[in-house]
Order: structure tokens, then sequence, then C-alpha cells
């Protein structure tokens, strides 16, 4: 039995065709929904021959950092990658992580790779396949540009083809489900061994659990799901984070806009504020979370905090040292402090920062938050009696996903 080591945890390689999915955006609540009303039928089987369960997501609850995560297998304070946008200190540029560039470790799924297994990593959204992929030889490629997917580049082409349907719309479902699609027809034609599959939440900034689309996309990502157990694979799935309704009852949005706060009182100039849920899908969310990072130009940090803290909405408020150590976040590249509203709120910067035109009548749903920390976590086999133990003692982190069903199923 061959065993492989990656960032200080063992992996044993997979002795089945494995499939791991980030159902991204997936809260609880689509799960227990969807299991009690019928429109998950696959997904309640496993709580009967496998598991599910929840686990803890890395704060904070955005793309980035829990994909990387969970292909790391370890913290952002060990991969370094902390949010979807970050300012660079040195030079005061702010920009999007749309590379491996800030990544401190490799991944599981290089490591496989290398060590024989056929990995392939397909990903809904672009900005996310430099970082998983990171020294992958094996297929990646993502469904936003499927069409372009070429042999040197993606160890892949005529995806379209593989998939039977051409290149899905940025903002649609079909998004996910081409990634879906795409893994079953890799699966079924043993192009790959262990592929890691990552989808959009595009369904969920949109709709909430119960919402026709919703059921409709939920099903048929459990049908698909299905498809590849009955093609004799493990699948797992783990979300990167919940999600939750941050608007009122009229359904104007609930948002603080810092900077624009902490300005009014101690001066313009003051701060910047960073959001860090920022990436290339604006229009699911205006840009708006529950969890910023407060830069501090000039003025008393600890003022600024107590303001902060007092606002309305406001959960938690840390400094640098305090988040980092809370969080498991990379203490070097965090901000003066960090703010992290409720589970009814988001923040952002000041208003002209954020155009809320995208939500087209919909209410604003989004996440980074602490109640956006707790994800499901499905395997379709049972796990041996020590990791079912382990399981029940404590409540998993979505990266031991790979742990677990690499070395923990019977």
């Amino acid at each position: 039995m061959q065993i492989i080591e990656v960032n200080g945890r063992r992996y044993r390689l997979p002795r089945h065709p494995t499939v791991i999915i980030c159902y991204d955006g997936c809260d609880p609540a689509y799960i227990r929904r969807g299991m009690a009303d019928g429109v998950m039928p696959n997904t309640a089987r496993l709580a009967e021959v496998g598991l599910v369960t929840y686990a803890k997501a890395v704060v904070p609850t955005f793309t980035n950092p829990n994909n990387v995560s969970i292909v790391t297998g370890v913290p952002p304070a060990v991969h370094g990658i902390s949010g979807n946008y970050v300012l660079d200190r040195a030079t005061g540029e702010r920009r999007m992580i749309t590379d491996a560039s800030l990544m401190r470790c490799g991944t599981i799924l290089a490591a496989l790779a290398d060590a024989g297994v056929k990995v392939a990593a397909v990903t809904a959204k672009e900005k996310l396949l430099k970082m998983l992929a990171r020294d992958l030889a094996g297929i990646a490629f993502s469904s936003e540009h499927a069409d372009r997917a070429t042999l040197a580049d993606n160890g892949i082409e005529h995806v379209e083809a593989l998939v039977g349907r051409p290149t899905p719309e940025q903002y649609s479902a079909d998004l996910s489900l081409f990634v879906l699609d795409a893994g079953l027809h890799l699966l079924l034609e043993r192009r790959a061994e262990l592929l890691y599959l990552s989808l959009s939440d595009y369904v969920q900034h949109a709709w909430a659990p119960g919402e026709p689309p919703a059921d409709a996309f939920n099903h048929e990502v459990d049908r698909l799901i299905g498809r590849m157990i009955e093609a004799g694979a493990l699948v797992g799935f783990v979300a990167d984070h919940g999600m939750n309704d941050k608007a009122g009852p009229d359904g104007t949005p609930n948002v603080i806009y810092l900077q624009q706060e902490l300005n009014a009182v101690f001066g313009d100039g003051a701060v910047s504020v960073i959001c860090p849920i920022t990436d290339p899908f604006v229009r699911h969310h205006g840009a708006l979370g529950s969890f910023v990072r407060v830069y501090v130009h000039r003025g008393a940090q600890h003022a600024m905090m107590a303001v902060t803290a007092a606002l309305p909405g406001v959960e938690l408020v840390l400094d640098r040292s305090a988040a980092a150590r809370r969080f498991e976040l990379p203490e070097d590249l965090e901000a003066d402090f960090v703010v992290v509203s409720d589970a009814g709120t988001v923040m952002g910067a000041t208003p002209v920062e954020h155009d809320l035109s995208g939500l087209s009548g919909h209410h604003l749903r989004s996440h980074g938050g602490l109640a956006e920390q707790i994800v499901p976590f499905v395997l379709s086999r049972p796990l041996s009696a020590r990791y079912a133990d382990a399981s029940v003692a404590s409540l998993l982190r979505n990266f031991d996903i790979f742990d677990y069903a690499l070395n923990g199923t019977m």
C-alpha cells in the first residue's frame, strides 16, 4: 500500500476511482431541505450507507481560501491564500488572486499525480484553476473556458465534444453542471482515477433552499452524483462556505459601508477597507460579504476598532494577531484589524464601490463570516471504526475530506 505525505499529512493512494466535489455555497439548509423534500434522494441514501454530517469551513468563508485548503489539507496559515482579493502592503496595490503566486505549499492533487495517479481538476471558475492545478501533471480546465482548453495548457482538448454541449454562460446553473458532466465523462472513459470538481455558487446567491430553481439545481447535482456512484466511484463532497440572506423584510440589503463610517469619524483617507470576497463574479454579491480587512493609514487603531464594534450588525472585531490565531491565517499578510458581521449583515467600503444592480430583484444572499462556517461533509462509503469515532468526537474541517475519503473509508 503506497502512502504519500503532503504538508505533514499522510494519504493512501486511491484504491478505486475517487471524486471529491466542492459544492460551492452549499449551505447545510439545502441538504436538509433537499433530503426531506425528496429533491436529493441519492444524498439521502448516503446518510444510510455512507456519511452525511457537517464540518467547519475556513474563515473567511470565501471561495479561494477554502478551495485551496481542501486541496492542500491545511489552513491558510500554511498555504498562504486568505481571500479572493488582497492589498499588497509594500506597494499599496489591490489585486484579485487568480494565480498560484501567493501559495506557500503544494497540493494533494499534484502529489497524487506525481505518484502515478491519473488526476483531473475541473472548476467552474477560471480564477481558481491556477491555484488548484499548481504543479499538476494531469487534466485541468474550467467550464468557464472549456472552449479554450488545449492539450498543451490543460492536458485535454475538445471538452465541449466530451460533455456534449457548448461552454456555459458565466452566470448560470450550467456552469456547475458542466463541471459535473465533464467529471462523469472523464470517469466513464477512465481518463482520470481521482477528480476534484469545484462548482459555482451562482444558484445559492440567487435562491434560498426550497425555491424551485434551487431545488432543480440540487436535484440535478444529486442525480449526477448518483451516476458517479453507479460508475463505481467513491464520491465525497464538502462546501467552501454556507449562505445567508443579508436583506431586510423589504428586500433592501443590510450593508455597513465601513470605510465610509470610519472616514466620517477619523477623517478622509484614515483607512482602506478591503473586501476579500471580491472576484470576477461580482454580479453574485456586489462584492459585499461578512468579512472585511481594515488597513489603518492614520489615527488610533484601538479607537477605530471600538467605533466599529459598536456598529449594528458587527459580530466580531479582531486585531491582526488575534485574527491570525483564531482563524489560522498568515499573520504577515493580515490587515491591521478584521471585522466580521452577523448572519444578516454584509460590509463594504463605500457605496460607489459596490454595484448592486445585478441582483435583479433577488434578495442579497452572501457569505464570509462565522454564520457561514458550517458546511456539509458527505461520503458515499462508510468509515472505518477509527474514522467513524473521530467524526463523532469532534467537528470535522472541510479540508479533512481527502483524508477521510482516501484513508478512512471502508
